[in-house]
């Protein structure tokens, strides 16, 4: 049997050998580095008869600077496209190379890439956005890619095929009236959900669309009089609109709440509580780990994002809390500096836990404990709540108390009016994260007092 070779791998110029029928690249050919890890890994095999393999190969950048053989000119493939640079090996050709090759990286490697605008179409550009949004905001729950797709959805269905240059107000109109009709949800019992789409969530659906003409405009996949042009069509105005309004949201008062905890797993309930105290987004809640938490205070800690809702606009997030809110949150730091510290896990954990010891069959008899676990649940709880899995609790809890369902940011409208009535707005607006009162005023709630005062007075 003849002993593996040091040889050129030309698709990618580095150095391969073979050790039982595998591959191992071993870095740049002809170098000092490759030649020595061929060594190393070849007196391994002729010892052991097989190998440790640490593999060299490089990371693939992209497209290569390749010879049309044809014609003698350079060229490169991007998005699916040939592109001539010049005469082979010259400087200029390589320039354009270089030029070509990070305005497509830019693009986000976009199959659209160089199309020209009179031929690139709806459904190639949606493809590219999703692209771009997937990588600029994943595909969390919560992420700008999940929020834009119905609207995507749409406009894929209704101008698919048209080319994207064509795409005026008018086309814009037509996708903002298709979300004024009625969807209808069929249910496995045979029934059907009726629902509408309220005029708030057209709006900011509309915006979305609007995003998605500005950025393919800013990689010049289409002209700017596109986007001018849309940006004609106003957005859908109170009364004037089949769409219906959504009721704006309230805080919720101590008493709801109140009747609200007693139907809670402790980690949730514990949640409500902490921001009741603390005024923080429902996000900002689930995602609390002991390595945020500053104790350098003794009677208020700090808990610090770096990751939040204004992270990418360079702001900074924190939050303060009291002595209320440590006691709430101690018990939760007793954990990896890394685990999250409201977690489903230990909710579910604990309710087991409680079943247990409230069962009234003797062990002998029935199910011993984790003998009707499935092997492969379909869905099985998670490391962290998310915003939606945390207001879906309270508002289970919520019906098994008989109570009408609240949403856990209204816990935060709560604190903000508290704070501003026994305060004051600023102090509210800092608590908060806000970078203007002008923002902490749309959660506060309608305060008739002075209005009532000045009509005693003078009314």
């Amino acid at each position: 049997m003849k002993d593996p070779t040091y040889r050129l791998h030309k698709a990618t110029g580095q150095a391969v050998a073979t050790f039982n029928g595998r591959d191992v690249y071993l870095g740049k050919h002809g170098s000092k580095e490759s030649q020595a890890y061929f060594g190393q890994l070849l007196a391994e095999f002729k010892k052991c008869g097989s190998v440790t393999v640490i593999s060299k190969k490089v990371k693939d950048d992209g497209p290569s600077y390749r010879l049309h053989k044809a014609s003698g000119q350079a060229m490169v493939c991007l998005g699916g496209r040939d592109y001539y640079l010049g005469e082979y090996g010259s400087a200029r050709s390589k320039a354009e190379f270089h030029r070509l090759k990070a305005e497509y990286h830019q693009s986000g490697c976009s199959s659209s890439f160089g199309a020209p605008p009179d031929e690139l179409t709806v459904a190639q550009l949606i493809a590219g956005y999703i692209k771009y949004s997937k990588a600029q905001f994943g595909t969390g729950p919560e992420s700008e890619y999940l929020r834009a797709k119905p609207v995507l959805t749409i406009l894929m269905r209704l101008y698919g095929h048209t080319n994207a240059v064509d795409f005026g107000p008018l086309q814009f109109e037509v996708v903002q009236a298709e979300q004024t009709k009625p969807t209808v949800t069929k249910r496995k019992d045979g029934t059907r959900t009726v629902r509408y789409r309220s005029r708030r969530y057209i709006n900011a659906q509309m915006k979305r669309l609007r995003a998605v003409i500005k950025w393919a405009t800013s990689k010049a996949l289409i002209p700017p009089t596109v986007l001018v042009a849309i940006q004609t069509v106003p957005p859908l105005k109170y009364g004037r609109t089949d769409a219906p309004e959504l009721p704006d949201v309230v805080s919720v008062s101590d008493e709801i709440v109140e009747q609200t905890l007693p139907h809670l797993n402790h980690v949730v309930r514990a949640m409500v509580a902490f921001q009741k105290l603390t005024g923080a987004r429902p996000g900002e809640i689930c995602v609390i780990k002991p390595r945020m938490v500053d104790k350098s205070l003794k009677d208020t800690w700090l808990i610090i994002y770096d990751r939040h809702k204004t992270a990418y606009r360079g702001k900074k997030r924190s939050i303060s809390i009291g002595p209320k809110a440590i006691e709430i949150l101690r018990p939760f730091l007793l954990r990896g500096e890394d685990d999250y510290c409201f977690s489903p896990r230990e909710a579910v954990k604990r309710l087991r836990e409680l079943k247990h010891e409230a069962r009234t069959t003797p062990l002998s008899c029935g199910n011993s404990p984790g003998t009707n676990a499935k092997k492969r649940p379909g869905k099985s709880p998670g490391e962290c709540y998310s915003t939606q899995s945390y207001g879906r609790s309270i508002r289970g809890s919520c019906v098994k108390a008989g109570i009408e369902p609240w949403a856990p940011n209204q816990l935060r409208h709560a604190f903000a009016t508290q704070i501003t009535r026994n305060m004051s707005i600023e102090h509210a607006s800092q608590a908060m994260g806000h970078a203007d009162t002008r923002i902490t005023k749309t959660y506060l709630d309608e305060d008739r007092a002075k209005a009532n005062e000045a009509a005693r007075m003078h009314g």
